[in-house]
């Protein structure tokens, strides 16, 4: 991954970019290339404080001021009614997200390396800044600005007292009834200084119909006098933390990073670590316990969403398989397994804590194809019964009519009457309203279904189980030449959206693409040429493919404004690059795997790599405008879009399984190493 060039960049581009790290547990830090929040979400320590969830933004941002021989340099930035102060962007030369955010300022007298460390399994954050150049010493002197609430909430001035204690290097804030003990860990000089920093804007929650107006609370001044070379620390932390420790953690994280960068450098390319180095990011597990035994989850987006199982499923074998994370994926499978309810697996997970909602029709049914694929990669015989326990709890509550609002009619296939939900991957509702609603008997359901009840029945079949294999066979085909029979468009060469109990939706939407790309393609293999032709003429895009055709009257090619208008556009015409993934492993299938297939494919999926490499600052975001310029929109990082690209990328591109590498990616340097006064390479 190529760092952005800053100096070609004005301060419009510089807060468009936004990077995010994670900590494994489901917290993270995220803000602008600048640092400038533009979001409620932004902060350099966003804890999990009930991994993966309740997070909290505590350490909002930091303002960094330089004293030199030539006079004073603010190196912060932060957005107020009618003005941005201080500027400190002016300052900035550099920055890479690899393999942990970094900043390099530079003004008479001085250049100053900045970086961010999270702590892997723990809610702490370092930030470390090294005078890299400079004749003589500075003052360096650090404001640490806190929201301390939730990500969804704000923080005004009247909401808590309070207050700061410092002792031998480390400063704590109390916790209120409001709000949570903070530890700050230094080497420095701290002053109390305590009071409120008023009207925090941050534009784009402004842009997004939301509240973006905030107080923000400054314990005091940390300072230090910084010679040429020298490094010095900032830790927070949830929990009392001792400086030494975290540096000698980050010094043996060095190690790691340069043994690791001599490896992979020369045997993996660099789309390929820094995909990995992504999807990493998104699987979060609970530390201090074995992983066949985590309470594994996948977030589904950073940094407003809370774990999803839809997502962690539909993902499986780019977030678990091509990684390698089997043991992982393992323990996924087996926590959602136990949570099964009347056939239904978990679709979603409440920011606070709440139970777990099952308001997915096809979540299920990706649970039984990420069993498949886990088995067909490990032959796991101590899991199988396990996993086949839930496999048949699930086609049998889909079968006999039992799962809440789905039902299975007399030609087998299954169709969804969830109330107030959609049922499927395209979920968009505003307030009662569901924008794109699934029910009925969608195409994408009954793929999964036919590919569910072949897989269960192989599983089947494989315990000896012969009478449950028999019968669920003998559904499949049925289901088939049920889907084939009623689901073909002849006027249009593909397949219905959805088909109704009295007529048809006949929307050009990329569902009928799990038709061919699952591992048992339910449409017939005559007509896979035609409906991937028609996907590729109505709905691909170089970012993705759309999720409604442009020549649909409901399309909506602009994804902005207020949340209204957002969830408009969402699925009506909205491009997801994740989708690639599907569409290239059906082209495969259709027109085999050869060089002028692998080239097609690599085509499709090189701007996404470019996005990745560049603007997403390794990242993919959620999706894109369906019109030119096909702005990115939605999250800034995306476990499908990354997960899919990943997947397509390694298998249907390079031709292997799983990716090979020696270790896992993730942050892992030192903060401090110099890297040059001007640039972070």
């Amino acid at each position: 991954m190529h760092p952005p060039n800053i100096s070609e960049m004005k301060f419009e581009e510089l807060i468009d970019r936004e990077w995010v790290t994670a900590n494994g547990l489901g917290g993270y830090a995220s803000s602008t290339l600048c640092g400038l929040n533009t979001r409620k979400y932004h902060g350099l320590l966003v804890a999990a404080m009930s991994p993966p969830v309740r997070r909290m933004v505590l350490l909002s941002h930091v303002e960094e001021t330089v004293w030199t021989s030539h006079g004073e340099f603010a190196l912060g930035n932060n957005e107020y009614p009618g003005t941005i102060f201080p500027r400190g962007f002016q300052y900035l030369r550099a920055f890479n997200v690899e393999p942990f955010p970094r900043w390099a300022y530079q003004g008479d007298g001085f250049t100053i390396e900045k970086s961010l460390r999270l702590l892997p399994g723990e809610n702490t954050a370092c930030l470390s800044y090294s005078l890299l150049t400079g004749e003589k010493s500075v003052t360096l002197e650090i404001k640490a600005l806190l929201a301390l609430r939730g990500i969804h909430e704000l923080m005004y001035q009247w909401n808590s007292r309070l207050a700061a204690e410092s002792k031998n290097g480390v400063v704590r804030i109390p916790a209120s009834t409001r709000t949570p003990e903070v530890f700050f860990a230094h080497d420095g000089e701290f002053r109390t200084d305590a009071h409120w920093h008023l009207n925090t804007i941050y534009r784009r929650e402004d842009e997004r119909g939301y509240s973006g107006l905030e107080d923000l609370w400054k314990p005091g001044s940390f300072r230090w006098t910084l010679s040429p070379g020298q490094t010095v620390h900032l830790a927070c932390s949830t929990e009392p933390v001792e400086l030494a420790r975290v540096k000698s953690d980050l010094d043996r994280a060095r190690d790691d990073f340069d043994r690791r960068t001599s490896i992979v450098s020369s045997e993996v390319d660099e789309s390929l670590e820094t995909l990995l180095r992504a999807a990493d990011s998104f699987v979060v597990c609970p530390p201090g316990e074995t992983p066949g035994e985590r309470a594994v989850q996948v977030i589904t987006q950073y940094p407003w969403s809370s774990p999803s199982g839809r997502t962690a499923l539909v993902g499986f074998r780019g977030l678990f398989v091509v990684p390698g994370r089997l043991e992982e994926g393992r323990a996924l499978l087996l926590g959602l397994a136990a949570q099964i309810k009347d056939g239904l697996v978990p679709t979603e997970y409440g920011e606070i804590g709440e139970g777990p909602s099952y308001c997915g029709a096809d979540t299920s049914l990706w649970f039984v194809d990420a069993v498949g694929e886990y088995l067909r990669r490990t032959e796991d015989e101590k899991t199988i019964g396990a996993l086949f326990a839930a496999v048949e709890r699930i086609i049998e509550a889909y079968r006999q009519g039992k799962a809440p609002g789905i039902f299975c009619d007399s030609d087998g296939l299954v169709g969804t009457r969830l109330a107030g939900a959609a049922g499927s991957w395209m979920d968009a509702r505003v307030a009662d309203w569901i924008v794109t609603p699934r029910q009925g008997r969608p195409v994408e359901l009954n793929a999964l279904w036919y590919n569910a009840l072949v897989t269960a029945g192989s599983l089947a079949s494989k315990l000896g189980k012969q009478a449950l294999a028999w019968q669920w066979e003998e559904l499949g085909r049925r289901v088939q030449a049920s889907f084939n029979r009623r689901f073909w468009n002849a006027n249009l060469d593909c397949c219905y959206d959805v088909v109704e109990d009295d007529g048809f939706d006949a929307s050009v939407r990329p569902n009928q693409i799990f038709a061919i790309s699952l591992p048992h393609a339910v449409l017939a293999a005559e007509r896979h040429r035609a409906v991937i032709q028609k996907v590729m003429e109505e709905l691909l895009t170089p970012m993705g493919v759309r999720s409604l055709s442009a020549r649909d009257p409901a399309y909506r090619g602009r994804y902005g404004g207020n949340v209204v208008s957002r969830d408009r556009a969402q699925h009506q015409g909205s491009v997801y690059p994740w989708l690639l993934g599907p569409l290239a492993t059906a082209y495969t299938k259709a027109w085999g795997r050869n060089e002028e297939t692998i080239f097609r494919i690599s085509q499709w999926v090189a701007p996404c790599l470019d996005y990745l490499a560049g603007d997403g600052l390794g990242q993919i975001c959620e999706l894109f405008d369906g019109e030119s310029p096909k702005a990115g929109r939605g999250a800034p990082a995306c476990a499908l879009s990354t997960a899919e690209i990943l997947r397509c990328y390694t298998q249907e591109i390079l031709g292997i399984a799983t990716a090979p590498r020696r270790a896992r990616p993730g942050p892992s340097a030192s903060p401090g190493t110099p890297v040059g006064s001007s640039t972070l390479e």
